[in-house]
């Protein structure tokens, strides 16, 4: 997962003081998952039927759980953590310890391989957006 931050231009001085209780998180990347879950959600969300973050299922700084439904009328429950996305179950709100699926880097490699409308649909919509381009390119 990327962050759209540069370190190079936070200011140096970030307010934390050499007793304070934040001294040990200085420097590293803490993200929240739920936030990064949000931006998968509204990422791909018109190329699928239904797609939305669980609230039902715990979201930690760690990990995160969104439901989705294919065009195809398939539902997956997906895990988002730093290792990627994979399928942990086969319906909403569920998770399958059983269930070994691959992780997937990107959400788009993940919905690719479950489902094919998906893949028509993403398709058009980013040979629509090149056409504009060429269009506007062209003016």
């Amino acid at each position: 997962m990327e962050t759209d931050c540069n370190p190079m231009e936070l200011p140096n001085n970030m307010g934390f003081e050499d007793d304070s209780d934040y001294r040990d998180f200085e420097g590293t990347d803490v993200k929240d998952m739920r936030l990064e879950a949000e931006a998968v959600v509204n990422d791909v969300l018109f190329a699928v039927s239904n797609m939305f973050v669980s609230k039902t299922l715990p979201c930690a700084e760690d990990v995160a759980y969104i439901n989705v439904e294919t065009r195809e009328r398939n539902r997956y429950c997906l895990e988002l953590t730093e290792a990627g996305l994979r399928v942990v179950a086969y319906d909403f709100d569920q998770t399958d310890d059983r269930l070994q699926t691959p992780y997937h880097e990107t959400v788009y490699s993940l919905l690719d391989s479950l489902s094919p409308a998906y893949r028509e649909v993403f398709g058009n919509a980013l040979l629509q957006r090149l056409e504009a381009l060429k269009k506007d390119s062209q003016s």
